[in-house]
């Protein structure tokens, strides 16, 4: 009697945060096998988070409170994954050990916080910081990939405004000379060539398999260290996206070093997590390189600056760095660093997007225009041609 006196405020527990999230805790559903190769959405991981650390605020025990946030979720991939975890903790494993069984959902910074917040006993306040990141590093996403989405469809809108002028405008004209017996201007006529070797079937069959060995070829190229090299090296080189580039590493980078060195992280373990975040072979070797000498005994921003990539982080913010330091608040120094670059890339978002436009606008208005203009040649012609 007693055992079931102790065990019916958690149960009441889990059904008030099950209403409280808006969803049934209905625990007839079976958990499905999940693979450790499982993704989700950011979004998902984020309302997890959220979730998790308002309930262990509360009070709620942790493996309950997974099971519950379990329960409330709709049923797929991400469901069974926290039901299995909720499972293996009520079997003795920690959050941390259960989480690294998804490296694919919970990557290296969530496990390594978790860990460090087992330690600390700081789990509930941990979340909330690491929901916060995974938030603002979402909208980073977000925005960068708005950038790269005009260029893309300004290209699209050129490719289908090209095609429909080759493949419809043009044979009209090409018929009109060839019954006549005339000859097309040579620029019409170079078009008229493009046209047809495109509608040729064998000639397609041939370009979308070179395309597809292409493609083939430069994908193994790419995971060399002479391709990743190369590839990286025009990221940080190419005119109007380098600096948007720079400042997405940079601001990733800041908000992991201060978001893990503010619950309790070591340094060294947050730049293992920021050097695998860089997704950028030289900032990847600047982390490296700043982690070997900080083993050595070196400050954090003389490790920095003793680096042959030095040069990929602006002066100013090594300053500030080294200002943190020699006060004992780097990870609040990192965090208005974190924020300060956050600004600094949507300024370099909107400077590229307002560079892209008439960058775009100029290429599809000399693609079109050069088509336009053999298409109006022979339509000049077209009366001396009818009279023969």
């Amino acid at each position: 009697m007693a055992l079931q006196t102790l065990e019916k405020p958690v149960a009441d527990s889990r059904f008030q945060k099950s209403r409280l999230f808006g969803r049934s805790a209905d625990s007839s559903a079976q958990v499905q096998p999940v693979t450790n190769t499982a993704r989700v959405k950011q979004a998902e991981l984020v309302l997890f988070a959220t979730q998790l650390s308002v309930m262990l605020d509360s009070g709620v025990v942790l493996s309950d409170a997974i099971e519950a946030i379990g329960q409330q979720m709709r049923p797929g991939t991400f469901q069974n994954v926290i039901e299995d975890i909720a499972g293996q903790i009520k079997n003795g494993d920690t959050f941390s050990s259960a989480l690294m069984g998804y490296p694919k959902i919970f990557n290296t910074m969530f496990v390594s916080m978790v860990r460090a917040s087992e330690v600390s006993g700081r789990m509930s306040e941990m979340l909330d910081v690491l929901s916060g990141y995974l938030s603002a590093e979402a909208e980073t996403r977000k925005q960068v990939k708005s950038a790269m989405i005009y260029p893309l469809v300004m290209l699209l809108m050129a490719v289908a405004a090209t095609g429909s002028l080759m493949f419809f405008v043009l044979p009209r004209f090409t018929k009109i000379y060839q019954s006549r017996g005339a000859a097309l201007p040579k620029l019409t006529q170079l078009l008229v060539n493009c046209s047809s070797l495109l509608a040729n079937p064998l000639f397609l069959a041939f370009s979308v398999t070179l395309c597809f060995a292409g493609y083939w070829a430069f994908s193994i190229w790419k995971q060399t260290d002479n391709g990743c090299k190369a590839i990286d090296w025009l990221k940080l080189h190419t005119p109007i996206f380098s600096t948007m580039i720079v400042d997405a590493v940079m601001t990733r980078s800041m908000r992991i070093l201060s978001t893990m060195v503010n619950t309790g992280v070591p340094l060294l373990d947050a730049l293992d997590v920021m050097k695998s975040a860089s997704d950028n072979y030289y900032f990847q070797r600047l982390w490296i390189h700043t982690d070997a000498k900080i083993r050595d005994g070196y400050q954090f921003s003389d490790a920095v600056m003793t680096s042959q990539d030095s040069h990929l982080i602006d002066p100013g913010i090594l300053q500030m760095i080294r200002a943190g330091e020699k006060s004992g608040q780097i990870g609040q120094v990192c965090d208005k660093i974190s924020i300060f670059l956050g600004k600094k890339l949507e300024n370099s978002i909107r400077v590229a997007t307002s560079l892209i436009e008439p960058l775009m606008i100029t290429l599809m208005g000399g693609v079109i225009g050069t088509i336009a203009i053999a298409l109006l040649m022979p339509v000049f012609k077209i009366s001396s041609v009818m009279t023969q």
